[in-house]
């Protein structure tokens, strides 16, 4: 039987990059890291480390092994939180990743709640529009906001919120054009479009109808405060999150363009590598999160 300890400083010293590194993170000698995870090869008989002054690297058989070796840690983690969470308020890290424009409009007003409600709970977030492997990178938690079904791929699911995205425009920038009455006259207006190479809105009228629009683009931008803050300056019309123009709508800086109309919905949705969903931390920030932002999205279609 392997012991545990071994796995969790082999791990360590994968994920750090070394055994120096390990030992500065862990506070544990360096010489016992590289003594242990020699010995963990022999009782294997198997290579799992290419090392040497200048380089470490995993074998083939060490690649597969860090990955069944973390597991094996997850699963011992939850194991112990099991037990500690029937006596204990949720504890530890949770990693979270999301986009920008998602760490904007979903989680900066809502993480700080989530520290407060659990102050034993230390939340991570990394904001970044790069291409994340939620496994390999070892997140707890990825929230993705996306335009259509995200596709199959072996992480839990859990919905967060679904909502219209609207199309709104200044007063001043309504004032100075014919009125709009009917999607086919967007034709005639300024756009404020997502991408270069948009080739125009599909709106969802009352009765189901589906028209397809193309407004002049007066302005490209792939982040949606942009577009926002680009609206609100009269610049033209633009398709915005329900939530994102609440506080514009409210104070009369935006008004909605075609009220019975809508360009789609954008629905935000939490990921989880299946093991780490069983930890009582992540479990507690998921039912967290869902339960702000379903309160958030009844705010904003009042």
């Amino acid at each position: 039987m392997l012991n545990l300890n071994d796995l969790a400083l082999f791990v360590a010293a994968i994920e750090h990059g070394g055994f120096a590194a390990a030992a500065r993170r862990l506070g544990v000698p360096k010489a016992t890291i590289s003594k242990r995870v020699a010995e963990l090869e022999a009782s294997l008989d198997a290579r799992l480390v290419h090392r040497t002054s200048r380089s470490f690297t995993l074998t083939e058989v060490g690649r597969d092994f860090h990955e069944r070796a973390r597991a094996v840690l997850i699963e011992a983690e939850a194991a112990e939180q099991v037990v500690r969470g029937r006596v204990a308020e949720p504890g530890g890290t949770v990693r979270l990743t999301a986009s920008v424009p998602t760490a904007q409009l979903y989680l900066a007003e809502h993480l700080p709640k989530l520290a407060r409600a659990y102050p034993k709970l230390r939340v991570q977030l990394d904001v970044t529009d790069r291409f994340v492997d939620v496994v390999q990178e070892g997140y707890d938690i990825a929230v993705r906001s996306h335009f259509t079904p995200l596709p199959a791929s072996g992480l839990v699911q859990r919905q967060l919120v679904s909502e219209p995205i609207l199309l709104v425009a200044a007063p001043d920038y309504l004032s100075a054009r014919q009125p709009l009455e009917r999607p086919e006259q967007l034709g005639r207006h300024d756009g404020l479009v997502a991408a270069p190479n948009s080739t125009g809105w599909r709106l969802l009228g009352p009765a189901g109808e589906r028209v397809e629009v193309s407004p002049l683009p007066v302005m490209v931008a792939n982040e949606s405060t942009v577009l926002l803050g680009a609206a609100r300056a009269g610049l033209g019309v633009a398709c915005l999150p329900q939530s994102m123009c609440r506080v514009a709508l409210g104070a009369g800086e935006l008004v909605r363009v075609l009220p019975e109309w809508e360009a789609g919905t954008v629905t935000t949705t939490l990921l989880m590598p299946h093991r780490r969903g069983q930890l009582p931390g992540v479990r507690a920030t998921v039912e967290f999160l869902i339960e702000c932002l379903a309160q958030k999205v009844r705010a904003s279609a009042q």
